[in-house]
């Protein structure tokens, strides 16, 4: 039974992690990359789709991205919704095709972008830690229903918080890694 929920919270705490990852690969570094704008969303025709869906997304250079819309109609659509992205680029509309070319980091953008990770990062620990939570409470429960001894949940607990502190660590080192790349000229 205990077993169960230790692979429950390892599965949700992986999909925190993945969460994560997919997040971050969408905030820009030094180099143009498709993951920057290919999960944004796009209004088309009244439900939000992600732009990958939309569109064919390429790198034709190192500093610019080229979206080519699989339906015209759905140009200024993906227009607005990058300008209205975070991303603080201004998209070049030529009424076939959207460029964006991305202007070299200051060291203050830099700066900022690293801040917005630590941010993202940040939210993926608390939500380790919800998931940490809810199985501490499920134990508590089956303690209190008698599945479980009292020295079951005291075993589980430290089971739950090794497995805690391990994805918070991975967080924390996919956090790492993101901001050295972000910091390289």
């Amino acid at each position: 039974m205990l077993k169960d929920l230790y692979k429950e919270a390892e599965s949700r705490m992986k999909s925190a992690i993945q969460a994560l990852e997919d997040e971050l690969s969408g905030i820009r570094t030094g180099r143009a990359s498709p993951a920057l704008v290919e999960r944004m969303t796009i209004e088309y025709y009244g439900s939000p789709t992600p732009l990958m869906q939309l569109a064919t997304i390429s790198i034709p250079e190192s500093r610019s991205i080229l979206i080519r819309p699989f339906d015209g109609a759905t140009l200024k659509a993906i227009e607005r919704a990058l300008l209205a992205s975070d991303l603080g680029l201004t998209p070049n509309n030529d009424g076939k095709v959207i460029r964006l070319n991305l202007p070299p980091l200051t060291e203050q953008r830099r700066r900022d972008l690293v801040k917005l990770v630590h941010a993202r990062v940040e939210e993926s620990r608390i939500a380790v830690r919800n998931v940490r939570r809810d199985v501490m409470k499920d134990m508590r429960e089956f303690e209190q229903e008698k599945l479980i001894s009292e020295d079951d949940l005291k075993h589980g607990e430290i089971e739950v918080q090794k497995i805690t502190d391990r994805y918070i660590e991975e967080m924390g080192n996919v956090g790492l890694r993101k901001e050295k790349e972000i910091m390289e000229v």
